[in-house]
């Protein structure tokens, strides 16, 4: 398995449940952080917390391609190229299709799947130069199997899912690695909006799934895994 220290490892949604997380994780094992999030606040008490340097904390919008690359710019000044591409941001608006508003639906396509793009096109290229590299998404099971008042979410995560298999393709005469974590339910604050009827005690946590990241960060050099599924034993809405 590969070692985690020394390596170089952005996380885009630092400041969310999964994000935090894995944060503390990677930080443990040796790794140089550069963390990414929305929150300002949230992100510099992290930095202190993990003593991450101010100029490793980007406070970002995925959604917009010049905040990205803006980051990226920095980064690659700094240091040529990301070991590793942690993308843990995502929102998660659950409706039936009749209240579902079509600020609802871009919203959605925009965070989960334009905020991706964005990752990609920014962080990819200098990993392609170097033919080496780790590009962690989480598309979540609704990626791969739909629910009812999912229309939005799983658009954004079907697209995710394949956006990033055609990519993987690009990249075979490379080293590079991509994996996707297909998710079920999972304890974090993306929950506390949503109006569903579920048993969060016995949700995957958001520990154990980025515990599953940290695992994924340290792939064999001689293979890639490139989908991992963790759920709940019963996630279902009661």
């Amino acid at each position: 398995m590969e070692k985690l220290t020394g390596k170089t490892v952005l996380i885009a949604g630092a400041t969310g449940g999964i994000g935090r997380e894995t944060a503390h994780l990677l930080a443990s094992s040796g790794a140089h952080l550069f963390l990414l999030g929305r929150n300002q606040a949230a992100l510099e008490a992290l930095g202190t917390e993990l003593r991450v340097s101010a100029n490793h904390l980007f406070v970002n919008d995925i959604t917009q391609a010049h905040d990205v690359e803006s980051a990226a710019a920095r980064i690659h000044a700094e240091i040529g190229h990301l070991d590793v591409l942690v993308n843990a941001v995502g929102i998660g608006i659950i409706k039936p299709l009749e209240s579902l508003t079509n600020d609802d639906f871009m919203q959605s396509l925009n965070v989960n799947l334009v905020g991706a793009f964005n990752l990609l096109k920014a962080f990819l290229p200098p990993m392609k130069e170097q033919k080496k590299g780790l590009i962690i998404n989480l598309p979540g099971v609704l990626g791969k199997t739909p629910m009812a008042g999912a229309a939005a979410y799983s658009a954004s995560k079907y697209g995710l899912n394949g956006m990033l298999k055609s990519v993987r393709e690009e990249l075979k005469r490379t080293d590079i690695r991509i994996t996707n974590i297909f998710l079920g339910g999972t304890d974090t604050p993306f929950w506390d909006t949503i109006d569903l009827r579920v048993q969060r005690d016995k949700f995957v946590t958001a520990q154990e799934a980025a515990r599953a990241i940290w695992f994924l960060c340290q792939q064999p050099s001689s293979g890639v895994v490139s989908e991992m599924v963790l759920q709940p034993f019963n996630h279902q809405a009661i």
